[in-house]
Protein backbone atom coordinates (compact mmCIF):
# COMPACT_ATOMS: atom_id res chain seq x y z
CA UNK A 1 0.00 0.00 0.00
CA UNK A 2 1.28 3.50 -0.89
CA UNK A 3 0.50 7.00 0.35
CA UNK A 4 -0.78 9.78 -1.93
CA UNK A 5 2.83 10.83 -2.52
CA UNK A 6 3.69 7.35 -3.82
CA UNK A 7 5.83 6.26 -0.84
CA UNK A 8 4.99 2.98 0.97
CA UNK A 9 2.65 3.26 3.95
CA UNK A 10 4.16 1.83 7.16
CA UNK A 11 2.57 -1.43 8.37
CA UNK A 12 1.53 0.21 11.65
CA UNK A 13 -0.42 2.92 9.82
CA UNK A 14 -2.03 0.34 7.50
CA UNK A 15 -3.18 -1.75 10.49
CA UNK A 16 -4.51 1.34 12.21
CA UNK A 17 -6.49 2.25 9.11
CA UNK A 18 -7.98 -1.28 8.93
CA UNK A 19 -9.04 -1.07 12.57
CA UNK A 20 -10.56 2.35 11.95
CA UNK A 21 -12.44 1.13 8.87
CA UNK A 22 -13.75 -1.89 10.77
CA UNK A 23 -14.87 0.27 13.68
CA UNK A 24 -16.69 2.62 11.33
CA UNK A 25 -18.43 -0.36 9.73
CA UNK A 26 -19.56 -1.66 13.11
CA UNK A 27 -20.82 1.78 14.13
CA UNK A 28 -22.74 2.11 10.88
CA UNK A 29 -24.27 -1.34 11.33
CA UNK A 30 -25.24 -0.54 14.92
CA UNK A 31 -26.73 2.79 13.91
CA UNK A 32 -28.76 1.13 11.17
CA UNK A 33 -30.03 -1.51 13.57
CA UNK A 34 -30.96 1.03 16.24
CA UNK A 35 -32.74 3.14 13.66
CA UNK A 36 -34.74 0.08 12.56
CA UNK A 37 -35.73 -0.68 16.16
CA UNK A 38 -36.69 2.96 16.74
CA UNK A 39 -38.81 3.02 13.59
CA UNK A 40 -40.49 -0.28 14.41
CA UNK A 41 -41.35 0.85 17.92
CA UNK A 42 -42.67 4.17 16.68
CA UNK A 43 -44.96 2.49 14.16
CA UNK A 44 -46.10 -0.18 16.62
CA UNK A 45 -44.76 -3.08 14.57
CA UNK A 46 -44.07 -5.40 17.46
CA UNK A 47 -44.28 -9.14 16.90
CA UNK A 48 -47.59 -10.63 17.98
CA UNK A 49 -47.48 -12.95 20.98
CA UNK A 50 -48.34 -15.99 18.88
CA UNK A 51 -45.41 -15.29 16.55
CA UNK A 52 -42.85 -14.72 19.30
CA UNK A 53 -43.98 -17.61 21.49
CA UNK A 54 -44.87 -20.07 18.75
CA UNK A 55 -47.81 -22.42 18.40
CA UNK A 56 -48.76 -25.17 20.79
CA UNK A 57 -48.89 -28.68 19.40
CA UNK A 58 -52.70 -28.69 19.31
CA UNK A 59 -52.72 -25.33 17.51
CA UNK A 60 -50.23 -26.54 14.89
CA UNK A 61 -52.27 -29.67 14.25
CA UNK A 62 -55.53 -27.71 14.04
CA UNK A 63 -53.90 -25.36 11.54
CA UNK A 64 -53.05 -28.34 9.34
CA UNK A 65 -56.57 -29.71 9.67
CA UNK A 66 -58.14 -26.42 8.57
CA UNK A 67 -55.87 -26.30 5.52
CA UNK A 68 -56.79 -29.86 4.55
CA UNK A 69 -60.47 -28.94 4.80
CA UNK A 70 -59.89 -25.81 2.69
CA UNK A 71 -58.18 -27.80 -0.08
CA UNK A 72 -61.02 -30.35 -0.06
CA UNK A 73 -63.55 -27.53 -0.44
CA UNK A 74 -61.58 -26.14 -3.37
CA UNK A 75 -61.53 -29.54 -5.06
CA UNK A 76 -65.30 -29.83 -4.74
CA UNK A 77 -65.86 -26.28 -5.99
CA UNK A 78 -63.77 -27.04 -9.10
CA UNK A 79 -66.17 -29.78 -10.25
CA UNK A 80 -66.14 -29.96 -14.04
CA UNK A 81 -62.75 -28.24 -14.35
CA UNK A 82 -60.31 -31.15 -14.61
CA UNK A 83 -57.22 -28.94 -14.64
CA UNK A 84 -58.21 -27.16 -11.42
CA UNK A 85 -59.36 -30.38 -9.79
CA UNK A 86 -56.03 -32.02 -10.61
CA UNK A 87 -54.14 -29.22 -8.88
CA UNK A 88 -56.32 -29.32 -5.79
CA UNK A 89 -56.37 -33.12 -5.63
CA UNK A 90 -52.56 -33.15 -5.68
CA UNK A 91 -52.37 -30.47 -3.00
CA UNK A 92 -54.97 -32.20 -0.83
CA UNK A 93 -53.47 -35.69 -0.99
CA UNK A 94 -49.95 -34.32 -0.50
CA UNK A 95 -51.04 -32.42 2.60
CA UNK A 96 -52.91 -35.40 4.06
CA UNK A 97 -49.89 -37.69 3.61
CA UNK A 98 -47.45 -35.10 4.95
CA UNK A 99 -49.58 -34.33 8.00
CA UNK A 100 -50.35 -37.96 8.78
CA UNK A 101 -46.74 -39.09 8.79
CA UNK A 102 -45.77 -36.07 10.89
CA UNK A 103 -48.26 -37.22 13.52
CA UNK A 104 -47.03 -40.81 13.34
CA UNK A 105 -43.40 -39.79 13.78
CA UNK A 106 -43.81 -37.24 16.57
CA UNK A 107 -47.24 -37.12 18.17
CA UNK A 108 -48.32 -40.73 18.58
CA UNK A 109 -45.09 -41.85 20.27
CA UNK A 110 -45.54 -38.90 22.65
CA UNK A 111 -49.09 -40.07 23.45
CA UNK A 112 -47.67 -43.44 24.48
CA UNK A 113 -44.81 -41.89 26.44
CA UNK A 114 -46.83 -39.27 28.30
CA UNK A 115 -50.08 -41.14 28.93
CA UNK A 116 -49.06 -44.76 29.36
CA UNK A 117 -51.55 -47.48 28.42
CA UNK A 118 -54.35 -44.99 27.74
CA UNK A 119 -52.08 -43.07 25.40
CA UNK A 120 -51.04 -46.30 23.70
CA UNK A 121 -54.67 -47.17 22.99
CA UNK A 122 -55.30 -43.69 21.59
CA UNK A 123 -52.22 -43.92 19.37
CA UNK A 124 -53.15 -47.36 18.07
CA UNK A 125 -56.67 -46.17 17.22
CA UNK A 126 -55.27 -43.13 15.42
CA UNK A 127 -52.77 -45.27 13.51
CA UNK A 128 -55.60 -47.54 12.38
CA UNK A 129 -57.49 -44.48 11.12
CA UNK A 130 -54.42 -43.40 9.18
CA UNK A 131 -54.07 -46.85 7.63
CA UNK A 132 -57.58 -46.57 6.18
CA UNK A 133 -56.69 -43.19 4.71
CA UNK A 134 -53.38 -44.49 3.31
CA UNK A 135 -55.14 -47.37 1.61
CA UNK A 136 -57.55 -44.93 0.01
CA UNK A 137 -54.79 -42.61 -1.17
CA UNK A 138 -53.00 -45.53 -2.78
CA UNK A 139 -56.17 -46.54 -4.64
CA UNK A 140 -56.75 -43.15 -6.23
CA UNK A 141 -53.16 -42.74 -7.44
CA UNK A 142 -53.98 -44.76 -10.57
CA UNK A 143 -57.44 -43.26 -11.15
CA UNK A 144 -58.41 -40.32 -13.33
CA UNK A 145 -58.99 -37.17 -11.31
CA UNK A 146 -62.62 -36.12 -11.45
CA UNK A 147 -63.90 -39.55 -12.45
CA UNK A 148 -66.85 -41.03 -10.57
CA UNK A 149 -64.65 -43.69 -8.94
CA UNK A 150 -61.98 -41.15 -7.96
CA UNK A 151 -64.57 -38.83 -6.41
CA UNK A 152 -66.27 -41.66 -4.55
CA UNK A 153 -63.04 -42.91 -2.97
CA UNK A 154 -61.81 -39.41 -2.16
CA UNK A 155 -65.16 -38.59 -0.52
CA UNK A 156 -64.84 -41.73 1.59
CA UNK A 157 -61.29 -40.75 2.58
CA UNK A 158 -62.44 -37.30 3.64
CA UNK A 159 -65.41 -38.67 5.57
CA UNK A 160 -63.11 -40.99 7.52
CA UNK A 161 -60.63 -38.18 8.01
CA UNK A 162 -63.23 -35.75 9.36
CA UNK A 163 -64.21 -38.23 12.07
CA UNK A 164 -60.55 -38.80 12.86
CA UNK A 165 -59.89 -35.05 13.07
CA UNK A 166 -62.82 -34.54 15.42
CA UNK A 167 -61.55 -37.23 17.80
CA UNK A 168 -58.03 -35.81 17.79
CA UNK A 169 -59.09 -32.21 18.36
CA UNK A 170 -61.78 -32.84 20.97
CA UNK A 171 -60.39 -35.81 22.89
CA UNK A 172 -56.89 -37.14 22.22
CA UNK A 173 -54.73 -34.06 21.85
CA UNK A 174 -56.32 -31.82 24.52
CA UNK A 175 -55.62 -34.65 26.99
CA UNK A 176 -52.08 -34.92 25.66
CA UNK A 177 -51.47 -31.19 26.11
CA UNK A 178 -52.72 -31.37 29.69
CA UNK A 179 -50.31 -34.23 30.33
CA UNK A 180 -47.20 -32.62 28.84
CA UNK A 181 -47.71 -28.95 29.78
CA UNK A 182 -47.42 -25.72 27.83
CA UNK A 183 -43.63 -25.52 27.35
CA UNK A 184 -43.36 -29.13 26.18
CA UNK A 185 -46.26 -28.53 23.81
CA UNK A 186 -44.43 -25.60 22.20
CA UNK A 187 -41.27 -27.67 21.83
CA UNK A 188 -43.01 -30.67 20.30
CA UNK A 189 -44.94 -28.42 17.92
CA UNK A 190 -41.62 -27.26 16.47
CA UNK A 191 -40.46 -30.85 16.05
CA UNK A 192 -43.77 -31.69 14.38
CA UNK A 193 -43.38 -28.85 11.88
CA UNK A 194 -39.74 -29.74 11.12
CA UNK A 195 -40.48 -33.42 10.64
CA UNK A 196 -43.03 -32.72 7.92
CA UNK A 197 -40.28 -31.37 5.68
CA UNK A 198 -38.47 -34.73 5.72
CA UNK A 199 -41.30 -37.13 4.90
CA UNK A 200 -42.29 -38.43 1.46
CA UNK A 201 -45.00 -36.64 -0.47
CA UNK A 202 -47.01 -39.83 -0.89
CA UNK A 203 -47.95 -42.09 1.99
CA UNK A 204 -47.82 -45.69 0.79
CA UNK A 205 -49.88 -48.30 2.68
CA UNK A 206 -46.85 -50.61 2.81
CA UNK A 207 -44.92 -48.05 4.85
CA UNK A 208 -44.82 -48.99 8.56
CA UNK A 209 -46.92 -46.93 10.97
CA UNK A 210 -44.36 -46.80 13.77
CA UNK A 211 -40.82 -45.42 14.04
CA UNK A 212 -38.00 -46.11 13.52
CA UNK A 213 -38.97 -48.02 10.39
CA UNK A 214 -41.15 -45.31 8.93
CA UNK A 215 -38.43 -42.73 9.49
CA UNK A 216 -36.07 -44.74 7.30
CA UNK A 217 -38.72 -45.61 4.72
CA UNK A 218 -39.81 -42.01 4.53
CA UNK A 219 -36.33 -40.60 4.13
CA UNK A 220 -35.42 -43.16 1.47
CA UNK A 221 -38.63 -42.55 -0.49
CA UNK A 222 -38.60 -38.75 -0.25
CA UNK A 223 -36.21 -37.89 -3.13
CA UNK A 224 -38.08 -40.01 -5.69
CA UNK A 225 -41.45 -38.72 -4.59
CA UNK A 226 -40.31 -35.11 -4.63
CA UNK A 227 -38.89 -35.54 -8.12
CA UNK A 228 -42.19 -36.98 -9.25
CA UNK A 229 -44.08 -34.11 -7.65
CA UNK A 230 -41.96 -31.60 -9.54
CA UNK A 231 -43.80 -32.72 -12.67
CA UNK A 232 -47.24 -32.78 -11.06
CA UNK A 233 -49.78 -30.01 -11.19
CA UNK A 234 -50.33 -28.06 -8.01
CA UNK A 235 -52.17 -24.83 -7.18
CA UNK A 236 -50.10 -21.67 -7.38
CA UNK A 237 -48.99 -20.02 -4.13
CA UNK A 238 -51.55 -17.28 -4.75
CA UNK A 239 -54.34 -19.83 -5.16
CA UNK A 240 -53.28 -21.59 -1.95
CA UNK A 241 -53.25 -18.29 -0.07
CA UNK A 242 -56.72 -17.45 -1.35
CA UNK A 243 -58.01 -20.87 -0.31
CA UNK A 244 -56.69 -20.47 3.24
CA UNK A 245 -57.28 -16.72 3.59
CA UNK A 246 -60.11 -17.24 6.06
CA UNK A 247 -58.02 -19.42 8.36
CA UNK A 248 -56.71 -17.30 11.21
CA UNK A 249 -53.55 -18.33 13.11
CA UNK A 250 -54.47 -20.78 15.87
CA UNK A 251 -52.77 -20.35 19.24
Amino acid sequence: MKSSSGSPVPRREKNAQCVKDHANYLLLTLATFLNYIRTAMASGRSAPASQSQGQTLLAAIKQDHREIEAYWNKYQQASGDIDAQTRWANQLTWEIARHSIGEELVVYPLLEEAMGEKGHQMAEHDRADHQVVKNGLKKIESLKVGSAEFNQILSTIMSELMEHIKTEEEQDFPQLESAIGYEKSLSVAKSFERTKHFVPTRSHPSAPNKPPFETLAGLLAAPLDKLRDAFSKFPSEQEKQQATAGIHPIN
